[in-house]
């Protein structure tokens, strides 16, 4: 996923309602998260300080970067043992295996093996060289997550071979769904929450109306808003190519792998937006979409009612805006 690419568009006012604002660092990126008149017995001090716990508990349970994390100890584990993990763990995978089907494979949280491969993945190496047939086909014996099952009560994860998984697609989308879920918790109405780039928004802003955020457009036309929409009690998520891609010899390699192929997409998608009620689903179904490309991730969008925006390149270098029916609601 995307960080920065949603910008919010709100005006400052010289009267108006307590507004907080808190910021930071997390799972490799940054959040922000807006308040707007919080109850009289919440202090900032403690808001503040559960935002952060709430977005630690996230990484410190789905980090592949953290050997301690209940993802790394599962995907250091042999094939075939259940493996205890947090309730929130099983969920998120859970939820994770049911994209993968609706998507017909397109989201698929074991395609690490070939991200490492291409050179989008943690040790890098991105435009070094274009991988061969035999190395492609090596990397995706070792992915499909048929080969996962998940267990919620007692929550625990099995694998019937050997499979990493890798929640970076939907683990940012749940972390901001925690915070949200926390601040409701606290008698929050009010509030707008982002993560790299995934939002999720309630009640009103400052100026007590709907949330309005803009969907950045790529590439040239960076900075830019390709669209504004209106959201209250929903989640926005977008995935794309034009920020993480390599070229070699005039051809251009996206970062968004095709686990059916094991190589990047070819298709003209630059961006998939995706308006969901929870921010954990908004952001699996934009990188399956963004996976799938523009005929089926359409498709999909309008068979199962998904509100979808989508920017295309066209061959002049033009960008062309698509989006499903149930977006239109959302557009300002």
């Amino acid at each position: 996923m995307l960080p920065f690419l949603f910008l919010v568009l709100l005006a400052g006012c010289s009267r108006g309602p307590a507004v907080w604002r808190f910021q930071g660092a997390t799972m490799g990126t940054t959040y922000n998260v807006t308040v707007v008149d919080a109850p009289e017995h919440v202090s900032q001090e403690a808001l503040g300080a559960g935002i952060e716990q709430r977005l630690e508990t996230v990484n410190r349970l789905m980090s592949t970067y953290r050997d301690d994390s209940e993802v790394s100890i599962f995907n250091r584990m042999p094939a075939g043992d259940w493996v205890p993990v947090s309730s929130a763990t099983a969920g998120v995978v859970a939820i994770a295996l049911d994209i993968y089907r609706l998507s017909g494979g397109a989201f698929d949280v074991t395609v690490g093996p070939l991200v490492d491969l291409w050179g989008f993945g943690a040790r890098g190496g991105a435009g070094e060289r274009v991988p061969g047939a035999e190395e492609i086909e090596a990397a995706r014996a070792l992915t499909g997550s048929d080969a996962l099952h998940v267990r919620l009560e007692p929550a625990a994860l099995m694998k019937d071979a050997p499979r990493q998984i890798d929640l970076s697609a939907i683990a940012k989308g749940f972390g901001v769904d925690e915070v949200a879920h926390w601040l409701e918790q606290q008698g929050v109405r009010d509030y707008m929450v982002e993560v790299g780039g995934e939002v999720r928004a309630a009640g009103r802003n400052p100026r007590g109306e709907k949330w309005r955020i803009g969907i950045e457009a790529p590439e040239l036309l960076r900075g830019q808003v390709a669209r504004a929409i209106g959201i209250s009690a929903k989640s926005v998520a977008t995935s794309g190519d034009y920020r993480n891609y390599f070229e070699v010899d005039g051809k251009r390699y996206s970062h968004t792998i095709d686990p059916a192929t094991g190589r990047p997409v070819e298709h003209a998608l630059a961006s998939v937006t995706v308006v969901s009620d929870n921010c954990t689903l908004a952001d699996a179904l934009a990188t399956a979409i963004d996976v799938m490309g523009p005929e089926r991730g359409m498709a999909l969008a309008e068979r199962e009612g998904i509100a979808v925006f989508m920017l295309l390149r066209k061959a002049d270098g033009a960008f062309e805006a698509r989006s499903s029916p149930a977006f239109s609601g959302y557009v300002e």
